[in-house]
């Protein structure tokens, strides 16, 4: 059998083949060829299968520096059907905000990872305040940090918490973070109200017990949103510390000058006297 085929000469880069068989190495010079082929042709008919600029694209780092860093982006899209989940959309313009980025592999770097203020922040971050969330397997509860929410003592605040299934601000919607190990009954647990330590305290410097008194307590709840009616929240956290307090609870009654400790259930004076006449300290004077 004699073939004119223009392939008949690349039969010569398959020496394994028999020569007694040409047809046999034409179907497999054939086959390899399309093999071959067929990523360029599909490559062609599906642009998707190369980045486009607009969501991967170098960006050099100074004008003429021949030094580049890599940009990665996505659309603003407000039908993405994840916008419909609190999880994602909570805190987000979805009509502003660019659907999540999504790396389907582990983030590794020598480096580090930041995250910046910019102009647009209420969009960058939730509200402008979260920089990271971590998901739990429930993917509802998370871990959470946030900068500049809020301004206490005359400073603004950089917080972390682990917030629950219970969306909103009650002490219930708060889990346990603990600090230290992941020991149970060891290292130290802290909660929207409450921190438990089970290791020793070391203090370097002073300790200052509550100053409660009655302005300081309130019975009731507020009738809302803790975060709205915090300082009345406040008021009630003292409260109900106080009126289910342990034995060996101690505080500073200031509408009293006293310092009082619950014993066996019973709250009793702690017994004080001046210092002696021999006693003075320098931060006195």
């Amino acid at each position: 059998m004699r073939i004119s085929n223009p392939i008949y000469s690349y039969w010569a880069t398959f020496p394994f083949l028999p020569k007694s068989q040409p047809a046999m190495r034409q179907l497999f010079v054939l086959i390899s060829l399309l093999v071959s082929i067929s990523p360029t042709v599909y490559s062609q008919s599906d642009s998707r299968s190369i980045p486009d600029a607009q969501y991967f694209r170098l960006e050099e780092g100074s004008e003429g520096s021949g030094a580049f860093r890599t940009v990665l982006s996505s659309d603003i899209d407000t039908t993405w059907a994840k916008w419909d989940l609190r999880g994602y959309n909570f805190g987000f313009n979805r009509e502003q905000t660019p659907m999540y980025t999504m790396v389907d592999g582990i983030l590794s770097t020598p480096y580090m990872i930041q995250v910046r203020g910019n102009q647009g922040e209420k969009n960058r971050k939730r509200w402008g305040y979260h920089v990271f969330e971590g998901y739990a397997r429930d993917d509802k509860s998370r871990i959470t940090m946030l900068v500049n929410k809020h301004e206490e003592e005359g400073k603004p605040v950089a917080e972390m918490y682990y917030y629950g299934t219970v969306y909103n601000h009650s002490a219930p919607a708060y889990n346990w973070f603990r600090i230290g190990s992941d020991v149970r009954q060891h290292s130290f647990l802290f909660s929207r109200d409450k921190a438990i330590f089970y290791g020793s305290l070391k203090m370097t410097n002073a300790f200052t017990l509550g100053r409660v008194g009655k302005e300081d307590l309130q019975k009731e709840p507020p009738p809302g949103d803790d975060e709205k009616f915090f300082s009345e929240s406040a008021k009630h956290v003292n409260y109900q510390e106080l009126n289910t307090s342990e034995d060996g609870t101690m505080f500073y009654d200031k509408d009293h000058d006293i310092v009082v400790i619950k014993i066996s259930g019973q709250w009793m004076k702690l017994a004080v006297e001046p210092l002696p006449d021999s006693i003075q300290y320098e931060f006195d004077k």
